[in-house]
């Protein structure tokens, strides 16, 4: 007669064997064909994703259209933001080469409110390190204006520094960097 003291560790063998089992059957029954194909991960996904419209462009393609804007963006202070910060997803305002929607410009106090986007707070770049930028309402206070007064009253929205460094000149002072 054959000692059953070691049929508790069988029952828990064959049933590991049995979860294994189901698992690679479910696995074989439920993967996606494409999975594994080229690495783990589906690849029937590549082609979903290119097929997915662009809704952002770069400033390039912005800019190409605007050329009286790039030239005042380029040289300014803000020249490495997108345009699509301020005024909305590219996809909006044209496709294939054409013009099919007009982008919001911002007036009166939303310019105040997506200037403060950034200019609300010290910026940190590094542990004890701030990138130097304008904080609102501290800088109005400094000019000695209202913290009323909306930002492209002193500045131009796309080159902040070029009224500033253009009354500079006239009255015969450095311009700001």
């Amino acid at each position: 007669m054959q000692s059953t003291y070691n049929s508790h560790v069988k029952r828990i063998v064959v049933g590991l064997i049995v979860i294994v089992a189901l698992g690679l059957a479910g696995k074989k029954l439920l993967a996606p064909k494409s999975f594994g194909v080229y690495g783990h991960y589906r690849a029937d996904a590549i082609e979903e994703a290119a097929a997915i419209e662009i809704r952002h462009g770069t400033n390039a393609s912005c800019l190409s259209c605007h050329p009286f804007e790039a030239q005042i963006h380029l040289s300014g202070k803000h020249s490495t933001i997108s345009c699509e910060f301020c005024h909305g997803p590219y996809a909006d305002h044209a496709k294939n080469g054409k013009k099919i929607g007009t982008l919001p410009v911002k007036t009166g106090e939303e310019i105040k409110i997506l200037c403060l986007r950034c200019h609300n707070r010290a910026i940190q770049a590094r542990p004890g390190e701030v990138i130097k930028t304008v904080i609102m309402p501290a800088h109005l206070e400094e000019q000695k204006v209202k913290t009323t007064h909306i930002c492209n009253q002193c500045h131009h929205v796309h080159a902040p520094l070029r009224y500033i460094n253009h009354a500079k000149r006239i009255v015969g002072m450095q311009e700001a960097s």
